[in-house]
């Protein structure tokens, strides 16, 4: 008897109709990135969002990032305990460690170098500072103070001054800076630089100047002991002054009873007597008449 054999079915090569087409799909390159990352990232953003929508989870966190922050701020390495002044005066230095914003120990992340070197520029009396934190805590603080360079007698009183008119500070007696010039005036602060040159070239007159008046914002008046006066133009009042000076040495006419010495019109400057001198001139001038009269 003949044996019949059965035939097994053959699997087709062939994809089938879906698997066809997600391998067309897996060929495109935006739904590679899609599946790949797409997905994934969705899928992250929901779970965070849904975990973020409960507040209890919100306050979680933010505790979470406080405590850590914390933690390394207030590591040794980051605080700040001390603060050093350095090239500033006693008087300056009080006044910058009471306007200090800060409580020491702080944190070197809490406190702002540039608001804090505003603050001490601020001051009147300092013309630059430099802040920063080194090693061991400490700020240190360089300063830089103005240097006073005359007495400004004003209607508030009498103030220091520096040589660009900045006021310093407040003084209560002439006697305690008897070392520096005085100028007076309304006006007088905004001219110190061309106030220090008249000052220079005064220095041969020594003990003699007073000081030096601001007339109308304008011009100076030297003001000498006895009352004298040297009334200078608007313009070359250090010339001015130095013909003054020239004639004084030639002549000793700041030694006479005179009250001012006008040098406004620099082609005739004029000479006033005193009230005294006056009537002696005039009588040496009524003798001479009479006797010239015989």
């Amino acid at each position: 008897m003949r044996q019949v054999k059965r035939l097994t079915p053959r699997n087709d090569p062939a994809p089938s109709r879906w698997s066809y087409r997600y391998q067309r799909l897996m060929l495109t390159p935006l739904f590679r990135k899609m599946v790949f990352l797409g997905l994934p990232l969705g899928i992250c953003l929901g779970l965070g969002a849904a975990y973020l929508s409960q507040s209890e989870n919100r306050d979680a966190i933010a505790r979470a990032y406080s405590d850590m922050r914390e933690r390394i701020e207030t590591r040794p390495e980051f605080m700040v305990n001390l603060l050093s002044i350095e090239g500033a005066s006693r008087e300056i230095e009080d006044d910058i460690r009471e306007i200090f914003p800060h409580d020491l120990p702080a944190s070197s992340f809490d406190i702002d170098l540039e608001a804090v070197r505003d603050m001490i520029v601020g001051l009147p009396a300092v013309a630059e500072a430099h802040v920063r934190v080194r090693q061991g805590g400490v700020m240190v603080a360089d300063v830089i103070e103005r240097v006073p360079v005359a007495v400004w007698r004003s209607r508030d009183g009498l103030g220091l001054i520096d040589v660009e008119g900045i006021l310093i500070g407040e003084l209560f007696a002439r006697s305690d800076r008897a070392d520096l010039p005085v100028i007076a005036g309304e006006g007088a602060d905004s001219e110190v630089v061309e106030a220090m040159a008249l000052f220079d070239a005064a220095r041969p007159l020594g003990a003699k100047v007073r000081g030096l008046v601001r007339m109308g914002e304008r011009r100076w008046d030297v003001v000498l002991d006895g009352g004298q006066r040297i009334l200078l133009p608007e313009t070359g009042a250090v010339r001015a002054l130095e013909r003054v000076i020239v004639l004084d040495d030639v002549q000793e006419m700041l030694s006479r009873d005179l009250v001012a010495v006008d040098m406004r019109l620099a082609a005739r400057p004029t000479i006033r007597m005193n009230t005294h001198a006056t009537e002696e001139w005039w009588q040496a001038k009524s003798l001479r008449s009479g006797t010239s009269e015989e």
